[in-house]
């Protein structure tokens, strides 16, 4: 028989990103081969985040390729958990990608360590010891298994399974993925830039998929038009008047270098006076130098690069978190994490978030059961290292400054498949976004749509 005429299956397992935002998981077993695309840790509420001390329900020691669309940790940072399962296959993505990789699960290893020690020593977990997730011992053996490639570039896997990653904004390294198996092609998202960056080139397109896997982060909405630069300007003005602090929680990686530009411009037109700004972020830090080794991703010119870090005062060490804390000037922090999960900005509300004159700025997506979340939903109090502090600082979001596509741009980026998919699955999204962004393409293109659940598997014959 001509092999070429033979049924092939394929099976998809949604391991991640299925019914939820976080924890993006997903492989592909086919009779070549198994690989994986993107193995990121749950964030958020608890009912998830305990799903990450479970093992994948696969034999992983037969997956043979990881690829990664990005670095972020809810897309990486379940890899060392994996080494302990028997992976010892390769880790693909770009060059920053690998990049910052390596720099989120180092820090991501050190955080947990640290606070499985201080949980121990101060005897609020409930497990007796706490433990961490994952060591940076660990981390470290995961990095030594990746390997970074070419925009652009089909790869093979085997005879019959090839793929290339493709520009997607987002952040630095971003990318979708292809992937040809069997003669199909299966189109992974990842996580999809806005149109319009500060920092970064508008995503590519995909101009055919015949199984698309598509985030619906924004899926139910619209980036609001607000001027970031405005409301940055009001509320230093008003820090300043009120001699506190503004505290900006942020991701390490794009939104700290983004906010990093924003305040350096407006200080160089005089829109805000020469008030201490504070970058306390180790992993942010970090970041900068993958912005520096990687210029051609992104879009600040070296000579202001370097002018915007002298500008601001980078933090290094504990001890100047707290110098920073107790200075008395009106000042601004911005320290990780984005969604106040961990990180140095839990040091920061511990003994701020008290005070009337401290304001919070929360300044991306705030998922489900974070801090973060808490925060935006106006609740009274904080839970920090174990104890409760009430809320007294004022709060508020800037929705505009997202790295995620909102509806718009989603379907803007759908404006270039030449062909009509056989199937499209609704993956990293909460349920409301999943079901309106379902709703929106059966509209639309009248697509075959799918929401997958945690869990679930796919199989396709081709």
């Amino acid at each position: 028989m001509d092999n070429k005429r033979c049924m092939r299956t394929i099976k998809i397992h949604f391991f991640g990103a299925s019914g939820t935002v976080t924890g993006s998981k997903f492989v592909i077993e086919t009779s070549e081969g198994n690989l994986m695309v993107d193995c990121g840790m749950f964030q958020g509420v608890k009912e998830l985040r305990k799903q990450n001390w479970d093992p994948i329900p696969f034999d992983v020691s037969t997956v043979d390729t990881i690829l990664l669309t990005h670095g972020h940790l809810d897309h990486t940072g379940y890899l060392p958990r994996l080494l302990k399962q028997g992976f010892t296959g390769k880790i693909i993505g770009t060059a920053p990608t690998m990049a910052i990789t390596e720099i989120i699960l180092k820090d991501s290893g050190k955080i947990q360590e640290e606070e499985a020690k201080k949980a121990n020593e101060e005897g609020y977990s409930k497990h007796c010891p706490a433990k961490p997730f994952y060591t940076i011992k660990e981390a470290e053996s995961t990095i030594d298994l990746m390997k970074s490639v070419e925009l652009d570039t089909w790869y093979d896997i085997s005879e019959n399974i090839k793929y290339r990653f493709r520009y997607n904004g987002h952040i630095i390294g971003a990318t979708f993925i292809e992937l040809a198996v069997f003669g199909k092609l299966f189109v992974f998202s990842g996580d999809i830039g806005r149109t319009n960056d500060l920092l970064l080139a508008p995503p590519q397109k995909p101009d055919w998929a015949d199984y698309l896997f598509m985030e619906s982060t924004y899926g139910n909405k619209l980036h609001p038009e607000d001027s970031v630069t405005e409301k940055l300007v009001m509320l230093i003005n008003q820090t300043i008047h009120n001699g506190g602090s503004l505290i900006i929680p942020s991701f390490a990686v794009e939104r700290l270098q983004t906010l990093m530009y924003l305040l350096f411009k407006l200080y160089k037109e005089n829109r805000i006076p020469n008030i201490p700004i504070f970058i306390d972020s180790p992993m942010g830090n970090n970041v900068l130098s993958v912005f520096e080794r990687f210029s051609e991703w992104h879009s600040i010119p070296p000579h202001e690069f370097s002018a915007m870090q002298k500008r601001m005062s980078i933090v290094t060490s504990y001890r100047e978190t707290w110098e920073t804390i107790d200075d008395p000037r009106p000042k601004i922090v911005i320290a990780g994490s984005g969604m106040v999960t961990g990180g140095r900005v839990l040091t920061y509300l511990k003994q701020l978030i008290d005070k009337p004159n401290t304001t919070v700025l929360l300044v991306g997506y705030q998922a489900e059961g974070t801090r973060g979340r808490q925060l935006l939903d106006g609740e009274h109090e904080l839970k920090l290292y174990g104890k409760w502090y009430p809320i007294k600082a004022a709060v508020h979001h800037i929705q505009s400054l997202s790295a995620h596509a909102d509806q718009k741009d989603l379907l803007d980026w759908l404006g270039d498949i030449g062909n009509v998919p056989e199937e499209v699955f609704l993956i990293h999204g909460e349920s409301t976004s999943l079901d309106a962004f379902r709703v929106k393409l059966k509209d639309i293109f009248n697509w075959n749509v799918t929401v997958p659940e945690l869990y679930d598997s796919k199989e396709f014959v081709v």
